[in-house]
């Protein structure tokens, strides 16, 4: 008789804390913070990790090198585009075996429209995850929270859906 009550309070208490784990993801809690960063922009400014909460942020961890880079950034421009009004912004972040006089060749020749910066030491990369591959995107939520990593070129339907849900919070 005892077994039987210890197993079902047991039972009780594995499923209060998978409820309560449930809700604390699905209440959008959970969420790592982006690492505090500096970000070098190609004019010479510099923004930070702090600066970029308030806003949907994508940070997009690229180089002119990489195929599947330089394939994705249209579809990054069109997403940019499409929701930077409404409260968007992308930060791709040049890897540091970039050279900078590419980055900026080719930020000004394909017009992008988004802030861009030079990672020149590593460090930037080292602090998000010891990125290596590339692209590496992450999806901010306006908190200054990661709510996604792609790693390779992201489902761009899915990623706009989400971004739509991020954009409606509060």
């Amino acid at each position: 008789m005892a077994s039987k009550t210890s197993r079902n309070l047991l039972i009780a208490g594995v499923t209060a804390a998978a409820v309560a784990v449930g809700a604390y993801f699905a209440l959008g809690a959970g969420h790592e913070s982006a690492p505090q960063s500096t970000f070098v922009l190609l004019d010479g400014s510099r923004q930070t990790t702090q600066d970029l909460k308030g806003r949907v942020t994508l940070v997009n961890f690229w180089a002119t090198s990489c195929v599947t880079c330089v394939g994705e950034m249209p579809k990054m421009i069109a997403t940019y585009d499409k929701y930077h009004d409404k409260g968007f912004q992308t930060l791709a972040v040049a890897m540091s075996y970039d050279p900078p006089s590419y980055v900026v060749n080719y930020t000004q020749t394909r017009k992008l429209p988004f802030k861009v910066a030079l990672d020149n030491t590593g460090a930037v990369a080292k602090a998000w995850g010891d990125v290596q591959l590339t692209p590496t995107t992450y999806l901010l939520n306006k908190h200054g929270e990661i709510v996604k990593r792609y790693v390779g070129e992201p489902d761009f339907a899915e990623l706009h859906q989400l971004i739509e849900k991020l954009l409606a919070e509060a």
